[in-house]
């Protein structure tokens, strides 16, 4: 009896870079940038530090809430802050996916915060804001994906800031009709849902979603909003994709009912997350927008820093003043 000869097993570890193990390389090309590669002159932004960043960072601090402007790594942070502007990240800070991009914590979550929604309502009233951008991590754990405490948000905020605009950013709600329905019954004032990359992409980038689901939460939102919740997406570049792949995407957004579009830079934020192919120029940003609005889209922002909350209370018509000339000008 002859002895089997023994299967020759290579370990790949699971990482954001390599997810499930595999070559990313043979989707988005060899031709990567290195982690530590110079960044061109365009992402210089200062360093935050204002009396208004750190007395905005305390309150925060204080009612014990996350930001995805921290757990994300956003460069804008600085800017923002200082505008009195922030991001809300609820359901805690532990997601349940693992996208190659993304800087958030991933694994079991253990949140359990039942006075969340009143907590996060609180400090958008003592902020005075009149464009609060809340968005969550994935919760697939959770019988109804989060959509309860979702709700909860929405009305608690309607109550202690009823001046205040209110955009959501959610996850997918795995598909499912019935957790997105209950979100949109509540009539925020923008629904966003990101894309975030090309379709081809969707493999090494988001691992556990896909492009035709997605999009098919956008179509359902703008059905169930009835013309009273503008829909809004965002995608980032630096993968390997071309010009015309998103000019393609944008008209599938365009076609399932999505109104307000961002596109920005991607920037790895460690080793072990995607790499970098190329970094785009502004100039080739301004032709995405050009292109972008020549589709029909309302509203568009496109450009190396963009990312999907930047500067979101520009991207609606507001009822109250805010900060800067574009803002005064849609006011």
């Amino acid at each position: 009896m002859s002895e089997e000869t023994p299967v020759l097993r290579i370990h790949q570890t699971r990482s954001r870079a390599n997810p499930g193990g595999m070559d990313v390389r043979k989707i988005i090309g060899e031709d990567v940038l290195p982690f530590r590669s110079r960044k061109p002159s365009w992402f210089k932004v200062p360093r935050p530090g204002s009396a208004t960043y750190r007395e905005l960072s305390k309150t925060i601090a204080d009612e014990g809430l996350h930001t995805v402007c921290k757990e994300a790594a956003c460069p804008n942070i600085g800017d923002c802050w200082d505008r009195g502007t922030a991001t809300f990240m609820i359901l805690g800070d532990t997601c349940t996916r693992r996208c190659g991009f993304c800087n958030v914590k991933t694994g079991k979550p253990t949140w359990n915060d039942p006075l969340e929604p009143l907590r996060v309502a609180r400090s958008v009233a003592r902020m005075n804001l009149r464009h609060a951008v809340i968005t969550s991590v994935d919760r697939d754990d959770l019988p109804d994906y989060g959509a309860s405490v979702w709700c909860g948000v929405i009305r608690s905020v309607r109550m202690q800031a009823p001046h205040t605009k209110i955009e959501c950013l959610t996850p997918d709600f795995r598909g499912e009709e019935m957790p997105l329905a209950r979100v949109i019954a509540e009539r925020p004032d923008v629904f966003n849902h990101n894309l975030e990359v090309a379709p081809r992409l969707y493999p090494v980038a988001r691992r556990g979603s896909t492009w035709k689901r997605s999009l098919r939460v956008l179509r359902n939102a703008a059905e169930m909003g009835e013309g009273e919740v503008a829909t809004k997406s965002g995608l980032m570049v630096g993968f390997g994709e071309t010009h015309e792949e998103l000019v393609d995407a944008f008209g599938e957004m365009r076609e399932n009912g999505v109104q307000i579009l961002t596109v920005g830079q991607y920037l790895r934020p460690t080793e072990r997350h995607l790499p970098v192919v190329r970094y785009w120029a502004p100039e080739e940003f301004e032709a995405l927008e050009k292109a972008a609005y020549d589709l029909g889209f309302e509203h568009v922002a496109a450009g190396p820093l963009v990312r999907s909350s930047y500067h979101a209370d520009e991207h609606v018509k507001q009822d109250r003043p805010g900060v800067g000339p574009v803002a005064a000008l849609s006011a």
